[in-house]
């Protein structure tokens, strides 16, 4: 099965390289991985990323062993340039690199290199090669906020060899009871239901925010409806809305912001009544005359919710969702694609009718009307979603309590 294992990952790297010719992602993948030097320390603690989501999710863990350790070198790690290249310069690492690909070889010069004393990866991102290396060396290796469905290749009749791989793991700390019994049922039992650190991320943040200029002026003290992460079928969606609440403002924040993307999506909505963030400064009329704003950049979203009253969250017309946490943690009801049933939190917030799935034009104009009209409705669905993010913090005390002084 090693065999298979590593002809695949050789497989992945050829395709990557041929897809890079034409995709710029790719391209950024293949050309972060080329030759280059890694600083090596003596010592250092190691952070492993797959993108930049599982960065935020993994971050209060991260910045608490950075205070708590302050004379350690950080190293983190990306598998994804959308991680990477946006994360690259962060003051929370001493180094930053994409991951090498997972070879025998690669893995053993990186931790020749690095020489981590322990070693975290956020939520998955289970690579062989890496895992071994540091098992065999004796370092402990952690998962944090890691969740796992019964239909994962671990759980499979045919799933041994990536069983192995998950018991070089000296700890993992799960989100859900669902997980643990998951894992206890194949013999792992070193796992500890911890909770998600993504709680403690949002909820930090909604407490000091970042002020975004021109947000403000724009809103004027008008209700604002924010959409964010959208792909073109959620735009589609969000632009017909617009034009059935003319008294309402509109956020767009895409998660593409290439210049091509942005063009077609103003294309999309009302002549005159639609600009983009970065021309807002130069814009001649005053910008409170305009509904509905598209955001052109990338790293503002998670404060941009402090200024809304509804959030549209993208990706649920595609591969799934993306972070709901971030609009709940500032009490607003989150509305969503049909494909959210990999995400617990997006589960939950069904469960608790704080968050609502939508499949259609028409059901996402119903309920945007039934929470702008319905005044006790609106105010009720707000206060059970920010009760059920404040219900959910304290994950992050509770893995490094654990990894400070616990057993490894």
């Amino acid at each position: 099965m090693l065999l298979l294992y590593n002809a695949g990952i050789r497989l992945y790297f050829a395709a990557v390289w041929l897809a890079s010719f034409f995709n710029k992602k790719a391209k950024l993948w293949i050309n972060g991985r080329k030759e280059r030097a890694f600083i090596r320390y003596q010592e250092s603690i190691w952070f492993h990323f797959a993108s930049l989501g599982e960065f935020e999710q993994g971050r209060p863990v991260l910045e608490e062993l950075r205070t708590l350790y302050p004379d350690d070198k950080i190293v983190i790690t990306f598998f994804s340039p959308s991680g990477y290249e946006i994360r690259k310069n962060t003051p929370f690492a001493d180094a930053v690199y994409y991951l090498p690909l997972d070879t025998a070889e690669n893995a053993r010069k990186f931790i020749d290199t690095i020489q981590p004393k322990l070693a975290i990866f956020t939520k998955y991102d289970y690579w062989y090669h890496f895992f071994n290396e540091v098992n065999k060396r004796g370092i402990p290796l952690y998962v944090v906020s890691a969740i796992f469905r019964p239909g994962q290749v671990f759980f499979k009749w045919y799933g041994g060899f990536y069983r192995k791989l998950l018991r070089f793991v000296n700890y993992f700390f799960v989100q859900d009871e669902g997980s643990r019994q998951l894992l206890e049922g194949i013999g792992i039992k070193n796992v500890i239901v911890s909770g998600d650190t993504r709680f403690d991320r949002v909820w930090a943040n909604a407490q000091h925010p970042k002020f975004i200029p021109g947000i403000n002026e724009f809103k004027n003290g008008a209700k604002t409806f924010i959409a964010g992460s959208t792909w073109p079928q959620d735009e589609q969606l969000v632009a017909a809305l617009v034009r059935e609440y003319p008294e309402w403002k509109f956020i767009i924040a895409p998660h593409e912001v290439s210049e091509e993307k942005i063009n077609r999506l103003m294309a999309m909505l009302p002549g005159g009544k639609s600009i983009r963030y970065s021309l807002i400064t130069n814009h001649q009329s005053p910008i409170s005359n305009l509904n509905i704003m598209v955001i052109d950049n990338i790293g503002i979203l998670s404060s941009l919710y402090q200024y809304g009253d509804i959030a549209y969250i993208g990706g649920g017309f595609g591969a799934g969702i993306h972070n709901t946490l971030e609009a709940a943690a500032f009490g607003l009801p989150v509305i969503f694609g049909p494909n959210y049933s990999r995400f617990k939190e997006a589960n939950d917030l069904i469960a608790l009718k704080a968050g609502f799935s939508i499949a259609d034009e028409k059901q996402l104009a119903g309920i945007t009307d039934t929470l702008i009209t319905d005044e006790a409705f609106y105010n009720s669905t707000s206060k059970k979603i920010l009760a059920y993010v404040k219900e959910h913090i304290g994950a992050t005390k509770a893995i490094v309590d654990h990894i400070v002084n616990g057993e490894q």
